[in-house]
């Protein structure tokens, strides 16, 4: 009898020990689900750097009417957005790359320096839906030619913040040194680096738009800079010809 009391004792004692978990409550210290909604609301993105708080969420199951949230339903509706997103970035990334590859085989098919220059600061417009495009030159004894713009020495540098390639304005007011007279349809620009290997080595390719926004910092520049690299390689090749 003894050791059954005493049995009974220790099984209630550990009942008292683990006790099932309590509700939460709302006094002062903890936190209500009104708090927490209020700054999920306040911090929108707050999910976008705790990703892997989403796997912990239960779904709710389908519900007709009422008032109840579907996750299931708000999830896919957020990656058909973002579906739609990349969709929208990759047909306008290959119209683009179709544009730039059509305007690198007419500079190929260019019959001369001043042909290629023509096609450079004329038909690149068109072919990109641009404004103005300005093929320039650093030099301090060349004067401005035909298509070609001299800019002073040490410009580009100043222009691209010392050694980038490529420099993409949503928004710029023209700078009067590379567009001259046409700096008022300049809104945004992409300006980008050009080395040509000579005395009068460093130039710059100047792509104004008058639409904001048409380049901006968060766009590529891969295909801004091969379209660059094929103007080098063109420019070169000319002058190698005419020595």
């Amino acid at each position: 009898m003894a050791r059954r009391k005493q049995t009974a004792t220790r099984n209630q004692t550990g009942n008292h020990e683990a006790p099932g978990p309590s509700p939460v409550t709302t006094e002062t210290g903890s936190i209500t689900g009104a708090q927490v909604a209020d700054y999920l609301r306040a911090h929108p993105d707050f999910f976008s750097t705790h990703s892997d708080l989403l796997r912990t969420f239960t779904p709710s199951s389908r519900h007709e009417g009422g008032k109840v949230v579907d996750m299931q339903a708000f999830i896919i509706e957020r990656l058909r957005a973002d579906h739609d997103d990349l969709l929208t970035t990759s047909r306008g990334n290959m119209a683009g790359q179709s544009r730039v590859h059509e305007a690198v085989l007419a500079f190929l098919c260019a019959h001369s320096l001043e042909h290629l220059v023509h096609l450079v600061t004329t038909d690149l417009v068109v072919i990109l839906g641009l404004d103005v495009v300005v093929l320039a030159v650093e030099s301090a004894e060349a004067e401005s030619a035909v298509g070609v713009r001299v800019l002073p020495p040490g410009t580009v540098n100043r222009l691209l913040d010392g050694g980038h390639e490529v420099r993409l304005d949503g928004e710029t007011k023209a700078d009067p040194l590379v567009y001259g007279g046409m700096g008022y349809l300049v809104r945004s620009q992409a300006l980008i680096r050009l080395e040509f290997g000579g005395k009068d080595s460093t130039g710059l390719l100047a792509l104004g738009s008058r639409e904001e926004g048409k380049f901006h910092a968060r766009q590529g520049k891969e295909l801004l800079i091969f379209l660059a690299r094929v103007i080098e390689c063109c420019v070169r090749s000319w002058l190698g010809r005419l020595q």
